[in-house]
This record gives C-alpha cells, structure tokens and sequence, in this order.
C-alpha cells in the first residue's frame, strides 16, 4: 500500500500521554502532564453553563463571538498596553495548540527557514516540517538556559521567515528578559522575519517579575503573532480555547488554515472566557500568588530529597538534575520512577530534536498541596528502601 504522510507517521506518542497513560496504570501521582488537578473560578464555569442553557448552540463566527473578541482586545491593553482592533487583530482558535498550527501553516511556506529555540513544545517542529519550513534550532540548555547570542543570530538569513518563542517557557520555566527579547526583535528586523509568540503562560510569572510580549517591542507591532490560552490562565485546560492577536495582514492568512482545520469554537465556553478576562487584578494576582508557593512547596521538598533543583520564574514546571535516583538516562528515570515510587514526572530530554541533556527531569506543580506532600512522601519513603516500591505502602 501507498505510505501515508512521513512527517507524521512512525512519530512517537507525546511524552506526555505517554506519562499520564502510566500514571494511570499504576496509580502514580501524575506531576508529568501540565494540568491543574482541580477546576478554575466556578464564576466562569456558572458562566458558561448560563451560556449554554440560554443558547443559541449553532455555529458562532468563525473568527470568534465578539464579546470574547472584545475581551481579548481589552486585555491586551490592560497588561500590555497594546491598542488592539477586536474586529480586525483577534481570532478565537480551539486552544493553543491549533492557533500555533495555524499561525505556521498560514505564513510559513515551502523552503522558508523558521527558528525554533530547544527545548520546545512537541507540537512546533513536526508542524514546521509540515508546512514545507526548514527549521533552524538555537539550544539552550539547563542549569542556565542562557541564549548565545552569537548562536541566535547565525541561525537567522535573509531565508529566515519567522521564529517561534515560547514565553514563559515550558519545560524550563524560564522568562525571557527584555534585553533576550529585544535581540531577537533586531534580528527580526534586520531580516524581515516574524515572530510566532507562544505566550500561553503569561500570567504565571513569579517572584515580581513581568512578562513582556515581543508584540510591545518597538517596531515589532506589525511582526508579530501572540498566542493566549484560557486554559492555562483559568485552569480550564479542557476547554482548549485559545486566541490570537496579529495585524490584519498576518491574521488574514492564519484565519484561512483556522477555516479549514476547525472553524469554530463552542460558543458558550467563549463567553465565560470573556468573563474570566474581564476579572479584576486580585484574581490574576492570587493566582499567581498560589501558583508560586506551590512552585515553592514542592521545590523545597525535592531539595530536601537531594534533588538540585533549577530556579522556575514562570509555567507550572520546575526543572530538576536525576541525582537521587541512581539512573543517568531521564527517561528511564521518569518510568522507574513511575512504576516504583509511584510520582510521574517528564524527561527534560524529550524537549530536544537531537543530542538532547538526559539527566534533567520536569515536574508540575499545579496540584494540591496534599497532592505535592503525598508525591514527596513517596519519593521519601522510595529513596528511602533502596528503590523499591513505595507507591501504597
């Protein structure tokens, strides 16, 4: 028989489904995937219920209801200062993820180059493949994830068509500075590129710091294409409702490929997004609040355990060495682990294309706290008895 797409076929399952699926199995504590482990501001989901009973449940706007249009315009201005034309600059996708799809497919074309920073988002690469791009990978890497900026800036052309930067960035949990920003803004200006910002995780910023978008760089409002998720900013990761904000004539030809992979996006999770937008700086403030001193919980408890733990500035990730657990190879740490500690974390190595670091682990820390204390307690107790299993007893 004829073989189906290449890029696609034999690509292995992402490790993060991975992860769960044997979370799952064996009844480990799941700190692999990035998902809160309970529900966000029940004003937003009443919202939503509200919307869904009173209707209509037909078809919105491709590009969006305007209500949630509009709210995004206004907060793009509100933590962004950034004036925004909700008719013309915003676009409601089915989550993060198609938007970043749809954002590629839609400017990228074939024998176009397209920077990509290791490590990344799984989804980046075989959707730049797709479109026919040719990727050029910049590493970083842990304990500093520092940028060379000599590295950048060889991998930028006049072929260059855009870069893709994740801020802050999964799984390093790094924030990306304004100087680190600001270069990659004069690369991009120097050689007439975009940039696709992944900025899915910008409200979770910790410890006084802020997060910049690229879009507010000057002489980068017409470059730049900026991606927000509702699930990451309200716990609501279920929802996959996502929104872009690019100048009319970038989101012109992104709207086109989101025609054609989903069209539209439920309605009545559109207003309650719109709603949660609108909440006041105490929400968006406590979050981020709780989120730190989860971040903060758990990292002290992996220390304790021996664990060298890296400094996380945002995300729901903290990055750790596999020292305590005997096993050099990440990923063979990660599944020992699972099985017989019965905590599920993710190989740092899975980020990386090619030659990646394998003795970094992630782990999530957007649970409960009892959660976090039971995953140490097991660690503790695993570590303990010579690592053996320590997940029910």
């Amino acid at each position: 028989m004829k073989p189906t797409n290449p890029i696609f076929t034999g690509l292995p399952t992402t490790i993060f489904e991975v992860m769960s699926r044997l979370a799952v199995e064996t009844g480990a504590i799941n700190l692999g995937q990035g998902f809160p482990d309970v529900d966000g501001p029940e004003e937003i989901r009443r919202a939503a219920a509200d919307a869904l009973m009173a209707g209509p449940n037909q078809y919105p706007s491709m590009m969006g209801i305007p209500e949630l249009r509009r709210a995004v315009a206004e907060s793009n201005r509100r933590f962004h200062g950034l004036d925004v034309d909700w008719q013309s600059e915003v676009m409601v996708t089915s989550g993060a993820t198609e938007a970043i799809c749809d954002s590629i497919l839609g400017l990228v074309s074939p024998g176009d180059e397209v920077v990509l920073i290791e490590p990344l988002y799984d989804c980046y690469l075989p959707i730049v493949r797709q479109a026919g791009g040719i990727p050029k990978l910049v590493r970083i890497a842990p304990p500093t994830w520092t940028i060379d900026p000599d590295q950048l800036a060889a991998a930028f052309s006049d072929r260059t068509k855009a870069i893709v930067i994740n801020t802050p960035m999964n799984p390093a949990g790094k924030v990306f500075t304004e100087a680190e920003l600001q270069l990659i803004a004069d690369l991009c200006q120097k050689h007439d590129a975009y940039v696709i910002a992944d900025e899915v995780y910008e409200h979770l910023v910790y410890d006084g710091r802020r997060h910049l978008s690229p879009m507010a760089l000057p002489g980068m409002r017409e470059r730049v294409v900026r991606i927000g998720s509702a699930g990451k900013t309200f716990s609501l990761t279920a929802w996959k409702i996502g929104y872009v904000t690019a100048p009319p004539h970038l989101l012109a030809p992104i709207a086109k490929v989101h025609q054609f992979v989903t069209f539209t996006t439920p309605p009545d999770l559109q207003a309650a997004v719109a709603r949660g937008l609108r909440l006041g700086d105490d929400y968006y403030e406590g979050f981020a609040a709780g989120l730190a001193a989860k971040r903060d919980r758990l990292s002290a408890g992996l220390a304790d355990l021996g664990f060298e733990v890296l400094p996380s500035a945002g995300t729901y990730f903290v990055t750790t060495d596999v020292g305590p657990l005997g096993i050099a190879d990440d990923r063979e740490a990660c599944l020992t682990m699972t099985r017989e500690a019965g905590v599920a974390a993710v190989p740092v190595s899975a980020f990386y294309a090619s030659d990646p670091p394998t003795n970094y682990i992630r782990f999530c820390f957007c649970k409960r706290d009892e959660v976090l204390d039971e995953a140490l307690e097991r660690l503790g107790r695993w570590l303990k008895t010579g690592r053996k299993s320590a997940a029910t007893g």
